[in-house]
């Protein structure tokens, strides 16, 4: 639906796309981007769910049996949005804005990321790394869209 928004929005006749008039394909860096960011998601509630099946939590506590509050959940639900809300704006957003966005959006994640370091379970630790991989992807299309 939001793609057959966007390409009413900035189809040309002639079939191709602009933004800020700016001529994009839609095999280029916004739909990598926007797919990268759609992979760091699924990451990440993989992560929730294989820690669920494993038993690595005790419902209702963070790591380290604190028990968790709701301004303590609404900051993990904030969390989990990010990437959600990128896929948004990488289709939405004008270039440049979006590049520099996506840039410091990943950085700030692996640095979230890696101050949690090392996770308890393997698994958390190999999916952070497969999520530093594609955050370093989404820096670098992001570094190398130009317009």
């Amino acid at each position: 639906m939001l793609a057959v928004v966007l390409e009413e929005r900035f189809a040309k006749p002639d079939g191709s796309v602009t933004n800020a008039g700016r001529r994009l394909s839609y095999g280029g860096y916004q739909n990598n981007t926007s797919g990268l960011w759609v992979a760091l998601m699924l990451i990440y509630l993989l992560g929730d769910v294989l820690r669920i099946f494993a038993g690595d939590f005790e419902a209702g506590k963070m790591a380290g049996g604190t028990q968790a509050t709701q301004g303590m959940w609404m900051l993990i639900a904030v969390i989990m949005l990010i990437p959600i809300i990128m896929v948004v704006l990488t289709l939405t957003l004008r270039y440049p804005a979006i590049r520099w966005v996506n840039i410091i959006v990943a950085i700030l994640l692996v640095m979230f990321n890696l101050a949690g370091l090392p996770y308890p379970g393997a698994y958390d630790n190999f999916l952070i790394i497969v999520s530093f991989v594609f955050n370093a992807l989404t820096i670098w299309y992001a570094w190398k869209w130009v317009a």
